[in-house]
């Protein structure tokens, strides 16, 4: 009797297992998304284990085609683009121009088209290839165009639930390249930074679009940078940046806490801000090309204020990013616009550890104990030892599809690599067997 009812027990406990396994793995997926941004908290770095520490001669098994077969081995028709993916929900958002039209496509993991839909007019000068990377809140999806419609999509449906023109609105005014940023979801609102003589940030209801404020203006344009939340004393603030200033923003009312203007920083300080600011522990580092260098601010106790910690003059960094790893800022810096070294700082001091030449500039990523860097001009991706001691590339291969430079980050998510080139997105097995 004892024994029937011991097989009963386990009986009826199989299926609460299954079930309870089936959630690890749904929080396991959805740990591994890259659902904005530079992912999940905008720092460019992937929280993921497991990956490989060397790939074979010629990179990583490429998962993705056309057709769902790896005879063709590429994902094209996403329109033209140097925006990034954004994985969350089983499916796969990506950004594209066509025809001037700017669009935003959403597959499956395996790279089967669900939907697409035009969403707004791209920049019109140069360059005008979609920019905006997706941020994936919930069922929704947020962009801004590359002439300031910010628009909200229905995730499963691709229809669009509200779209707002608000560059027109708060009367925006940006720099020469136009406008690239992609949203920030703070609580209940979507985070644009139009600038100009009316507002500097604005706030829009991330349900209907609606205003929830609009900051005092500081009388500058828009630079090229998506901002940061930041959480001291109490208060969440929008750090970003703008062509002269870092500004803290209050992201309850949209009042502007502190602004520190960079562009005194350097004697050759220019306006064509392109890097998203870090923060950590207190502190905020930003960063900009054209031999204007890189600014440590210290954050008050309750937010309210900044004070120069130090500034650097190597890690000048184009628009390719910066990721800090273990006290170590990596990134590469500019010489001029088709060259530049990859550098590695010390985050507490700003001493250059390292300046290495490797092929030309780019992008960064990190994950597992590896730096991922994407160099722009000729397109060889790197997997390089995240160490302040030495820039050692342990593998490398170059991306042969898409055309123009080689702008998009690189994406981390589930074990898999994915690299935008132009209008072609590829797809990388990293898991390690």
């Amino acid at each position: 009797m004892k024994s029937k009812k011991a097989t009963w027990k386990l009986m009826l406990a199989i299926p609460a297992c299954i079930y309870l396994l089936a959630t690890l793995q749904a929080i396991n997926i959805q740990a591994s998304d890259w659902s904005q941004w530079l992912g999940t908290e905008r720092n460019g770095l992937s929280k993921e284990t497991g990956l490989l520490k060397e790939w074979p001669e010629g990179g990583p098994k490429l998962l993705w085609s056309e057709d769902g077969f790896t005879s063709v081995n590429h994902v094209e028709g996403i329109g033209s683009g140097f925006s990034s993916p954004s994985i969350a929900n089983g499916s796969l958002y990506i950004t594209g121009m066509i025809d001037n039209n700017e669009i935003l496509s959403a597959y499956d993991l395996e790279g089967n088209l669900k939907w697409r839909k035009e969403y707004g007019k791209a920049f019109s000068k140069s360059y005008p290839d979609a920019r905006t990377t997706p941020t994936v809140d919930g069922n929704s999806i947020y962009v801004i165009s590359g002439t300031g419609d910010v628009v909200c999509f229905d995730a499963t449906s691709g229809d669009i639930k509200w779209s707002v023109k608000a560059f027109d609105k708060f009367e925006g005014k940006h720099g020469s390249w136009g406008i690239a940023e992609s949203p920030l979801i703070v609580d209940d609102k979507v985070i644009y930074t139009p600038c100009g003589e009316k507002t500097t940030v604005v706030a829009l209801d991330k349900n209907t679009g609606e205003t929830v404020w609009a900051s005092e203006s500081i009388n500058d344009k828009s630079a090229y940078v998506s901002p940061i939340l930041v959480e001291r004393g109490g208060k969440k603030l929008i750090v970003g940046v703008t062509g002269d200033y870092i500004i803290g923003v209050n992201a309850a009312n949209g009042k502007i806490e502190w602004q520190f203007n960079y562009k005194e920083t350097s004697e050759k300080g220019r306006d064509i801000n392109a890097v998203s600011p870090i923060y950590h522990n207190g502190y905020i580092y930003v960063t900009s090309g054209y031999d204007h260098g890189g600014a440590m601010l210290k954050l008050s106790e309750d937010g309210t204020n900044v004070s120069l910690a130090w500034v650097d003059s190597t890690l000048d960094t184009h628009h390719g990013g910066v990721v800090l790893v273990d006290g170590y800022i990596y990134g590469a810096n500019w010489i001029n616009n088709g060259e530049g070294n990859w550098v590695c700082l010390d985050w507490n001091s700003g001493k250059t550890m390292y300046e290495k030449k490797w092929h030309n500039k780019g992008s960064i990523i990190y994950a597992d104990g590896m730096l991922y860097c994407y160099e722009e001009k000729t397109g060889n991706l790197g997997l390089v030892k995240a160490s302040p001691e030495d820039f050692t590339v342990v593998s490398s291969f170059k991306i042969k599809q898409g055309k123009g430079p080689h702008w998009a980050h690189p994406v981390i998510s589930d074990g898999r690599l994915y690299i935008r080139h132009g209008n072609v997105l590829m797809v990388y097995d990293i898991k390690a067997k």
